[in-house]
């Protein structure tokens, strides 16, 4: 959170200098790729290097002050990166913008979303995703996707959680029928969250914004004093090779309207649990 609020503050100060990226990294010796990374929150800065930017774009000495404690508050470390060495590239970002989320909706048509799996679940979906992974890789991979749920129950601000299904996740038997039926059971165990709430999409739905869009979350922040949010809200859409941050505003409204639609779509919570539930049901008896 720090680099984004840093790197959009140099962004900022960069467009009302007048200078294009590639004038500003000509004129601090960087590549322009490095002037990206700064803006976009994907780096840590030095102080000094602030200093050096905020003279070339102008800005006030009191800003220039204030940026550079916050660059220093930028090398902090969160958990997740003792697990620096299997974490995909640009997770970490996620995981720290997941980390400070008031509110987290989440739409998926294929598994169950990693703050709702257990730990059978997520094992049988990575060792067949990397098939080559040695087992105690798998395990570390296991144990960071168990320790991401503490978001759902800690005990200061745990986050509000609203999720749509696809009824084919609740279908699809991943590993064995038991496990998949005690994953079932778990997800409508979370259900009950007050903070957690779980709908589901009919099969027999038909068509659906759902089934053009994919998979997709938006993550938004909480708000100071005066109402605004302290980060903008993001959009997030995983890829095979990728993933995709989102938060042009216009991007957002779009996103949130797609969801709006599939979530009215969706059964009410108590008939999502209800059908959660028989599905359960259906695995462990085959």
């Amino acid at each position: 959170m720090p680099r984004r609020q840093l790197g959009r503050y140099l962004r900022d100060l960069r467009n009302q200098a007048g200078l294009t990226v590639r004038a500003a990294a000509r004129e601090l010796e960087r590549a322009e790729a490095t002037i990206w990374r700064i803006e976009t929150g994907q780096t840590s800065m030095r102080s000094v290097d602030v200093e050096i930017m905020c003279r070339l774009y102008g800005a006030p000495d009191e800003v220039m002050r204030a940026l550079k404690a916050l660059a220093k508050e930028t090398k902090a470390k969160g958990w997740w990166h003792a697990y620096g060495d299997i974490l995909p590239d640009g997770f970490d970002v996620f995981i720290g913008l997941e980390e400070a989320t008031e509110r987290l909706y989440w739409y998926e048509s294929e598994l169950v979303p990693g703050l709702l799996q257990t730990e059978e679940y997520a094992r049988t979906i990575m060792r067949a995703g990397l098939p080559d992974e040695a087992p105690d890789e798998i395990e570390r991979r296991v144990q960071l996707r168990v320790a991401r749920q503490r978001l759902l129950t800690r005990y200061t601000n745990p986050v509000e959680c609203s999720v749509v299904l696809g009824e084919m996740v609740l279908r699809r038997p991943i590993g064995e029928r038991t496990m998949m039926a005690g994953q079932l059971h778990h997800l409508a165990e979370a259900s009950d969250l007050p903070n957690v709430t779980v709908r589901v999409v009919p099969s027999d739905t038909g068509l659906h914004l759902g089934v053009l869009s994919g998979p997709f979350g938006i993550l938004r922040f909480p708000r100071t004093s005066d109402g605004k949010e302290v980060e903008p809200p993001i959009v997030y859409a995983e890829g095979l090779t990728g993933a995709l941050y989102l938060d042009r505003a216009v991007e957002l409204e779009q996103y949130e309207s797609v969801f709006g639609s599939i979530w009215n779509s969706a059964l009410d919570a108590s008939e999502s649990r209800r059908l959660i539930i028989e599905w359960a049901g259906h695995h462990a008896e085959n």
